[in-house]
């Protein structure tokens, strides 16, 4: 009661604003008002996550077991401006809120029994440099927040980018990340069931790098859970 009171006081003197719609928030709503959170363009994946557009990505490439993201993900469009804020407008707090959104939805579905682990997609150093935070990190903080589900965030580690990865197609992106993970200590990720935990995915060049990096670990499985899927 006391946090929702000094909300309310917060409010009146910097009123936040919903990342998609601009809208007001109220005291209860955090990233999203609840219009836009209704109208989400979810892709309730998590229903049928060894078999679906997302999960389709990996096979035959890498041995991913199950695979979700909450939305479909549509560059430009008002949803984007999420990722756009968390990303590049210094909003750490986004990600955990969505994360804890993503949690939600995807626990209705039990996506997250047997997960050990969460290992967010890390950022090259000059990437954490320059933004501060790695938001596929606050992305797992927020839903080990809402399952328990511990984090683990010094096992891998990022190399430099050779260059964006926006502007690429498939067999680019896929070139442009290749060997650019190091395995820096197995010890957490052993004989555990890991939930790789990234932004968005596009054509899983990127996800699809790093478990080719711990996929050899001893006893080790593998998933995927990201806020957005960009349709093909």
């Amino acid at each position: 009661m006391k946090g929702l009171w000094w909300t309310k006081i917060l409010d009146f003197i910097a009123p936040r604003q919903c990342v998609v719609c601009g809208k007001r928030l109220v005291a209860s709503e955090r990233t999203l008002c609840t219009s836009c959170m209704l109208y989400l363009p979810r892709t309730t994946f998590q229903f049928t996550p060894d078999d679906n557009p997302m999960v389709q990505l990996f096979w035959h490439i890498t041995p991913i077991r199950r695979a979700a993201a909450l939305i479909y993900y549509e560059p430009h469009s008002e949803m984007a401006q999420i990722v756009y804020d968390l990303k590049y407008h210094d909003r750490p707090d986004i990600g955990e809120d969505i994360g804890r959104l993503m949690a939600n939805d995807m626990q209705i579905a039990r996506f997250f029994d047997g997960i050990d682990v969460l290992l967010p997609v890390p950022l090259s150093r000059k990437r954490m440099r320059q933004r501060g935070y790695n938001q596929s990190q606050c992305l797992a903080q927020g839903v080990s927040d809402i399952t328990g589900i511990p984090l683990v965030t010094h096992a891998v580690s990022r190399k430099h980018f050779l260059q964006s990865q926006t502007r690429l197609n498939r067999q680019e992106r896929q070139e442009n990340v290749a060997d650019m993970f190091q395995l820096d200590d197995d010890t957490p990720l052993k004989n555990k069931h890991v939930l790789l935990i990234d932004d968005v995915c596009t054509t899983g060049a990127t996800l699809i790098a790093l478990s080719d990096t711990i996929c050899h670990i001893e006893g080790i499985r593998l998933s995927v859970l990201t806020f957005g899927f960009t349709k093909s």
